[in-house]
Formats: C-alpha cells, sequence, structure tokens
C-alpha cells in the first residue's frame, strides 16, 4: 500500500513564543490535559486546529496566539484528550445487523435466551426468521440439562417457536444455534455430512442438536440468504444503509475515529463508497475485501458471485483500490479477513495438540494454507496488504510459513502483512513475527472474557507460554495493534484499554498472567500510532503532532495517571474527526 506523505511547516511543530506570528485556528481545545503520542512533547494542555488539522500544541498561554474572533473553543475544563482511538478489527455491517437483532450478549443462562426468542416469536409474522447474536455458553451461570459439549438441544427452541425459524448467532461469530425448522430448511439431518471446515454438532444418537460450527453454518445462511432475494434491491441497500448508519453512529459514540473493517465483498464495498461520496461516513473506514463475505440482494453482486474466491480477487482488486479518499473516510487496500481457523469457544481454533477438554479435536482448518498461499500470491501481486484470521497455535503456524514463502525474501517492500488475533502461540513461532515484519492485530479484551476458560481448554502449560503474550510478543520485536473484534465484543475502547494494563476481567477482578501486560503508554500507542502503521497512515493520525489530522478522543478521567480500578468508570465526553466535533455526551 502506498503512503501518503505529511508535510507541514518546521515552525508549526509547537507554540514556543508569545511573539511568534501565530495563525488564526479554526478552533482550540483549552485547559486540559492532552496525551499527544508525540515522542517529543507528548503533554500538553492545549492544542490548536486548522483545516481540520493540528496547528499546534503546548500550554494555555502558548495556544492563546492562536486564537481569534472566529475561532471556536473547547474548554477541556480539566478533562484528558487523546489522539482518536481507532478500531484495529471490527466488522461493520456485522455490528450494524447486531443492533437490528435480539441482543444475547447479557443473557445468564440458556433459558434467557429462550425467553427471549418466545417473545420475538409472538410478534413476528409465521415464517419470518428470528435472528439473534452474542450468546456464549462459556459465560452462562450454569450448563443447560439436557446439553451436548455444554450446548443445549434444539427442543427448546422448538417449544417456543415452531412456526418461525430461529438463528442464533455465536459471540465469536464462529457458529449459529438454530431450531429444528431452519435445520429442515437446510435440509440437514443425521445424514448430513459434514462440509469441510465445519461441523454439524450431535448427540449420542448422530442427530443434529441445533449447533453449527464455522463453514457449516453456510448450511443455514444460504437458505436464509434465498428469503433476501424477495426484498426488492432498493430495499436491501436502504437496509444497507441503516446497518452502516447504526454501526458508524455506536463507534463515534464510543470515542472512535477510524475503523477497520475486517472484510466485506466487492459489491458491499461499491456502497461503502457511494456513502462516503456523499459524506455519510463520520469516521475513517478502512474496508478490507473478503470474498466470501454475503452481498446477497446488493447492485451487481451477481456480476462478483459468479467467480470463486481467488479469480474474483485477481479480477476487481485493482478497480477497488481506494486510498484515502473523501479526506480520509474511504481506504480499501487490504485483503482480509481471509479465515484459516475458528475460535476457541466454538472448539474450533486450530491447534498442534487436541482441547483438553475436548480430547477427539485440535480444532478445525477453515481455509486450506493451500488456499491461503493462493491468496497471499495475488495479494503481493497486485500490492495490497494481507490479513490472515488465526487463533490457535497450528493455524498461526500455517499462517506464518505461508507469510515466510511469499515474503520472505521481499522485506524491503514493506508489506506489513497481519495476523488477525495471534491468540494462542508455540513458543518457537513468537520470534517470527518480528523477524517477518507481521504485525499481530489482537484484542486485549478478548484474554479477559477468555481467561476463565483458556487452561480448561488448553491446560495450564499452553496457557502460560502461548495464550495472549503481549509482553513476550512485543519484546522480541514484534508490532501490536489493538481492537475488540465487534460485534464479538463491545467496541468500548475503556474495557480494552483497561484489560491491556491489568489482565484482569470487570466481572472477577482475578489477574491472568499479569507479567504478559502492557504499560498504559504502550496500550495507547497500540490504539492508536500503531494501528495507524498498520494502515500505512501513521504520516496522516494516530497521534497529535502538528501536521496531523485533528482526530481526537476526549475523556472523562486521565485513564494514563488515575488509580487502576477507576479506569472503567471513564466515559467519551466528545470525539472530533478532522477537528469536527462528530459526538459530544449529552
Amino acid at each position: 500500500m502506498l503512503k501518503a506523505t505529511r508535510v507541514f511547516a518546521a515552525s508549526f511543530l509547537f507554540a514556543t513564543s508569545s511573539a511568534f506570528a501565530a495563525p488564526t485556528a479554526d478552533l482550540v481545545l483549552l485547559h486540559g490535559k492532552i496525551w499527544t503520542v508525540d515522542k517529543d512533547r507528548p503533554q500538553a494542555q492545549a492544542m490548536a486546529v486548522k483545516e481540520g488539522k493540528v496547528l499546534a500544541f503546548g500550554t494555555d498561554a502558548e495556544i492563546q496566539a492562536y486564537v481569534g474572533k472566529d475561532t471556536k473553543i473547547i474548554d477541556l475544563t480539566g478533562m484528558t484528550a487523546v489522539p482518536g482511538f481507532i478500531e484495529g478489527h471490527g466488522h461493520l455491517l456485522s455490528l450494524g445487523q447486531s443492533l437490528m437483532e435480539l441482543d444475547l450478549t447479557k443473557a445468564k443462562d440458556w433459558d434467557d435466551i429462550v425467553a427471549l426468542v418466545a417473545a420475538a416469536a409472538k410478534q413476528a409474522k409465521p415464517g419470518a426468521w428470528i435472528l439473534g447474536r452474542g450468546w456464549h455458553q462459556e459465560k452462562w451461570s450454569h450448563p443447560p440439562q439436557p446439553n451436548v459439549d455444554g450446548l443445549p438441544l434444539h427442543a427448546t427452541l422448538d417449544a417456543v417457536s415452531p412456526n418461525n425459524p430461529v438463528m442464533l448467532e455465536h459471540a465469536s461469530g464462529h457458529g449459529i444455534y438454530v431450531n429444528a425448522l431452519a435445520l429442515k430448511l437446510a435440509g440437514i439431518d443425521r445424514n448430513t455430512q459434514d462440509p469441510a471446515g465445519g461441523e454439524i454438532v450431535r448427540d449420542a444418537k448422530g442427530e443434529p442438536v441445533g449447533m453449527l460450527r464455522d463453514n457449516a453454518m453456510e448450511l443455514v445462511g444460504r437458505v436464509y440468504a434465498e428469503t433476501l432475494k424477495h426484498r426488492s434491491e432498493a430495499e436491501n441497500v436502504a437496509v444497507f444503509k441503516e446497518k452502516v448508519r447504526l454501526a458508524t453512529q455506536d463507534a463515534v459514540k464510543k470515542g472512535i475515529t477510524t475503523f477497520v473493517d475486517q472484510g466485506e465483498g466487492f459489491a458491499a464495498l461499491d456502497e461503502l463508497k457511494k456513502i462516503a461520496d456523499q459524506g455519510g461516513l463520520p469516521l475513517r473506514l478502512y474496508a478490507q475485501v473478503d470474498t466470501t463475505a454475503d452481498d446477497s440482494g446488493l447492485p451487481g453482486a451477481a456480476s462478483y458471485a459468479k467467480y470463486g474466491a481467488v479469480e474474483q480477487l485477481k479480477r476487481f482488486l485493482k478497480r477497488h483500490w481506494a486510498l484515502g479518499e473523501d479526506d480520509y473516510h474511504f481506504t480499501v487496500g487490504t485483503i482480509g479477513e481471509v479465515l484459516s481457523d475458528g475460535a476457541l469457544g466454538t472448539h474450533t481454533a486450530w491447534f498442534l495438540k487436541p482441547y483438553d477438554d475436548l480430547p477427539t479435536s485440535s480444532g478445525v482448518s477453515v481455509t486450506s494454507p493451500q488456499e491461503i498461499r493462493a491468496i497471499a500470491e495475488v495479494a503481493f501481486d497486485q500490492d495490497y496488504q494481507l490479513a490472515v484470521h488465526a487463533i490457535g497455535d497450528r493455524a498461526n503456524r500455517e499462517v506464518l510459513d505461508v507469510y515466510q514463502a511469499v515474503i520472505g525474501t521481499h522485506r524491503d517492500l514493506d508489506r506489513r502483512w497481519r495476523i488477525e488475533h495471534a491468540q494462542h502461540l508455540d513458543p518457537a513461532d513468537i520470534p517470527r513475527f518480528g523477524k517477518l515484519g507481521v504485525i499481530a492485530s489482537m484484542q486485549s479484551i478478548h484474554e479477559c472474557s477468555d481467561a476463565p476458560y483458556v487452561v480448561k481448554r488448553l491446560g495450564e502449560e499452553r496457557a502460560k507460554d502461548g495464550a495472549y503474550v503481549w509482553r513476550t510478543l512485543m519484546d522480541s520485536g514484534a508490532m501490536i495493534v489493538n481492537g475488540t473484534d465487534v460485534p464479538v465484543e463491545d467496541e468500548d475502547p475503556i474495557p480494552n484499554f483497561y484489560c491491556a494494563v491489568t489482565r484482569r476481567s470487570l466481572k472477577d477482578q482475578v489477574p491472568f498472567h499479569p507479567e504478559q501486560a502492557m504499560t498504559r503508554e504502550e496500550a495507547l500507542k497500540s490504539y492508536t500510532a500503531n494501528n495507524a502503521y498498520a494502515l500505512f497512515a501513521e504520516e496522516q493520525f494516530g497521534s497529535l503532532s502538528p501536521g496531523m489530522r485533528a482526530d481526537v478522543t476526549v475523556l472523562s478521567r486521565d485513564i494514563m495517571s488515575v488509580p487502576e480500578a477507576d479506569i472503567p468508570a471513564t466515559q467519551v465526553v466528545y470525539t472530533l474527526v478532522g477537528g469536527k466535533v462528530v459526538y459530544r455526551r449529552p
């Protein structure tokens, strides 16, 4: 990916003298504590902004020189400002979709979920699909009875929704739970074979219980997609726009100024570009290309879908390249998120050894290393960044092997390829990230969410040596970027930051190998400057240095200095993108 160049006058580096003939700022922030992530002057009281970029920072007295009669002033009244948070790994349309479905994240047990479905079924027309997202069996207060691997049987859903197909997505996004009607519509029974890279969970008699893992989700997903074809193209576009609106508003409300979307199909990218051109994106969007994403119903989708995944990339990548368009509100330059494996919570992350709590399985290879190699070669040939999902240690090793084979002798080309999650690593593979220049795109909040069952899944030794080893990775020369994997987790950066520096969940406060924690400075950089580097945008945003775009998040507390216990109560007060307020707390 080509880098844009930042140019600014040397005299604007920071305010130094009241005698300096300062230009008039469009906006100034005064009376605050600003963490600039600028190595030459990491803290300031005030900042001036002109034409969407940082003009200068310094003391209140120094910045007063930039105030003119038309300058807007934000009095921070002692609050803290940091560079705008960058969501380094999220799923924009999935987030929007989740905000239109049943929210299952707060369910205490399976009975809560059944009750939510029952209420929805009473309101739904016969045959209408009931959708939900966010359940996680490891977070329930107790397992349902009876169960298979801690998962319920679909009979409980059948009883409350006999006339409506139900599809409930796991929090990880790597599994769905469906009722009998959905299984019937998809033609799934005891004789249905598991698809490659997926699993139909069955009871002792071989009957499907309702849980479909990874590629098996497509069996029901295709049936649901067929129902969308009954909507007009205009209706599908309207729903698409609403998803984008809901998702981006949720993001800026939480202090996010740039969102890295982990993969949309070409038809969706076309629609996102139209929204960006019309000024409909309140934040900066870095959208990755995912040829496996479901674009059904969108204009032009059929013309893309008739080609296989690799052939689509070869044909359409170049025409979709977009670098910093619409004032850096829209960029496409990455292929992702290619799935090497599944997730720890669904026993589909791919490991070198079997799970401790499921000795019959070592996980699932969702996309074969051979296909990932073919995609990597297309990315290399067309100068695209590549982002591959790998959670288990086997998946990470296979992806590193592919990267080494394709880019190992071309380090001078600065490709900045990524591994998404990099959660569980064999110690022998940890130094390979730094040596190959591979970015570890990790999500701190996953450690806190997963910690209660990591040892159950993997045992003490694997948990200690390879699970979420941020410190070991950084010490070996690797760069870590941060995010939440929203809607897998809430995209709120504050709990994520708290987890990064404490490795303690808000629920039980039990630290998980705290020796792997980040310092507060490292955690802030992982959410700002490091993420900007991973986007080839380190000269555009990610710090509040003069000449950089004025993307700012204002916080009610100083997360860099308050006691750790006070961090979670921090609230976002303002979100500014290019010096414009896109969110203000009521």
